[in-house]
């Protein structure tokens, strides 16, 4: 599978690259068992999940010992991915159903991802903050604001400031209202070539 992965991130390590060839093999072992991600897109892990999580990464290069927060998970992303791209920071993702956690808590430990935790829980009840917030799309973007926006840490040491970083795709701007004029968006189509990143975003909005 690192194919694609290498095409775009050339500078993998060899467990790095071991790690994301592991993926497809495991997603579709639990994905028999626990539905996580449809059926085609099974087909697909490598650019629609993988590729689409790490698109994160081509806009913001996090710092060692950056803590980071994955909002509504699901199977992983894009917490996985990035988690192994960023072997030197804290991932913690969560998700309200307790399957979903179980195969992320599967994959990290099967490939060896010892800097990720992931928990069975709503995001209004983590405790915890965080210096990033990351997710995929789970609600409109002002609700998903007001659930994360106790949740960042003071200090600052990434490039970008502390933030929300925010996969969405297709025209946002009714859906952000009032929030639409302080975030910023980043088009993955320019980074990815494939037609699947076409309307794809990343929205980066400091907090």
């Amino acid at each position: 599978m690192p194919g694609l992965i290498q095409t775009y991130f050339p500078d993998l390590s060899t467990q790095q690259l071991k790690q994301f060839s592991q993926l497809p093999e495991l997603y579709a072992h639990w994905n028999a068992q626990i539905n996580v991600i449809s059926r085609k897109d099974i087909e697909a892990l490598e650019e629609r999940h993988v590729l689409h999580s790490l698109g994160i990464a081509k806009v913001m290069e996090f710092k060692p010992s950056t803590r980071i927060l994955d909002v509504g998970t699901g199977g992983g992303f894009p917490g996985i991915p990035l988690a192994i791209l960023f072997p030197e920071c804290e991932f913690v993702l969560v998700d309200s159903i307790g399957k979903k956690i179980k195969v992320v808590n599967e994959v990290a430990s099967a490939i060896g991802l010892n800097n990720l935790k992931a928990y069975h829980m709503r995001a209004e009840d983590v405790k915890e903050k965080f210096h990033f917030v990351v997710s995929r799309a789970v609600t409109e973007f002002p609700v998903f604001y007001n659930w994360v926006r106790n949740k960042f840490l003071n200090e600052q040491f990434n490039e970008l400031n502390n933030g929300i970083l925010y996969l969405k795709g297709g025209d946002l701007k009714e859906e952000f209202g009032r929030f639409y004029e302080k975030a910023k968006f980043y088009d993955l189509k320019d980074y990815f070539k494939e037609s699947f990143f076409e309307t794809k975003k990343v929205v980066y909005y400091k907090m």
